[in-house]
């Protein structure tokens, strides 16, 4: 069986998002401007931009068999993504999620997605895994059986992890604002990092929105061994942040698997997280590598403008 590139294994939930002009009081009815159903999760979302920018992906995950989880499948078939781990678990419920919008601010009231066994999990199938929160763990359960060669593991840390180290972690991408809350003694953001690449993560790469992303690790290092790299980010016009995050890691390894050096690769996953704000949801904007080729051109092309932090 030839490998893909990368599964992504956590969650895929089917969601309903309401755009409006302001947050709802408590006990108030507010009209929204914009109401609509879209695929959401973040293993899944970044299992399409994966798809969108031409990588070979997979997606492992659980939801029901009922209404939503069929909508789920569709549409990560649509999208080209491998669905053939998916499990559709009989009398169950999909994951799903009803978020409120306005501006960049957002209110999510979720339905847990339930984590996929870790004896279900495809650890010879893709030379990357890429994990959130709900696939961390048993995908760690899983890799610990592998004495061969293993997949690479990357790991969205947008969302809070179960606790442990990071051994055998290749790409840890968290926030800024994540990263300092599981470090909460660290002092700041360059402490946080190192805190990260002490607990075991080969390679930090820190998503601070537009503001860019810090990387540090492998071999994105700056001279001095305790500061990041900073790749700016893209000053666009934003309908809705909503799965920016989450695109970010699905273009950060389709451009890693393409053979970018590790700038290159983050600066291509801020255009496409940037683009991908242009609609309500998280996934209906992400651009194709022609429209994203199309937009680093027109902002200064392969130069990655960055700075060294510290």
């Amino acid at each position: 069986m030839s490998q893909l590139d990368v599964i992504c294994v956590g969650s895929a939930t089917d969601d309903v998002i309401a755009s409006v002009a302001r947050m709802p009081r408590a006990d108030e009815r507010v009209v929204a401007t914009s109401f609509l159903g879209a695929g959401g999760g973040p293993a899944a979302t970044a299992a399409v931009a994966l798809a969108r920018l031409g990588a070979s992906v997979g997606f492992c995950g659980v939801v029901g068999d009922d209404d939503a989880g069929l909508r789920v499948r569709a549409s990560l078939e649509r999208e080209g993504v491998d669905v053939r781990w998916l499990t559709m678990v009989p009398g169950s419920r999909t994951a799903q999620s009803s978020i409120i919008v306005s501006g960049e601010s957002r209110a999510i009231v979720a339905w847990p997605a339930a984590e996929p066994a870790a004896a279900d999990i495809p650890v010879d199938a893709s030379r990357w895994l890429h994990v959130d929160q709900s696939g961390f763990a048993p995908v760690r359960a899983a890799l610990s059986g592998v004495t061969d060669v293993r997949p690479r593991l990357s790991v969205d840390a947008g969302n809070p992890l179960p606790p442990g180290d990071l051994a055998d972690v290749d790409l840890f991408v968290p926030s800024v604002s994540s990263l300092l809350t599981r470090y909460p003694a660290s002092a700041g953001r360059e402490a946080a990092i190192t805190a990260a690449l002490t607990d075991g993560a080969r390679v930090v790469v820190a998503t601070d929105g537009s503001g860019g992303a810090y990387l540090r690790g492998g071999d994105s290092s700056a001279a001095d061994a305790d500061a990041s790299i900073c790749v700016e980010g893209f000053d666009v016009p934003v309908v809705s942040t909503l799965g920016a995050g989450d695109v970010f890691h699905g273009a950060l390894l389709a451009a890693l698997v393409a053979g970018d050096a590790l700038p290159q690769a983050v600066r291509s996953a801020n255009a496409v997280a940037a683009l991908s704000c242009r609609a309500l949801d998280g996934r209906s904007a992400i651009p194709r590598r022609d429209e994203l080729a199309d937009f680093l051109n027109a902002h200064g092309g392969v130069a990655v403008p960055m700075t060294v932090t510290t």
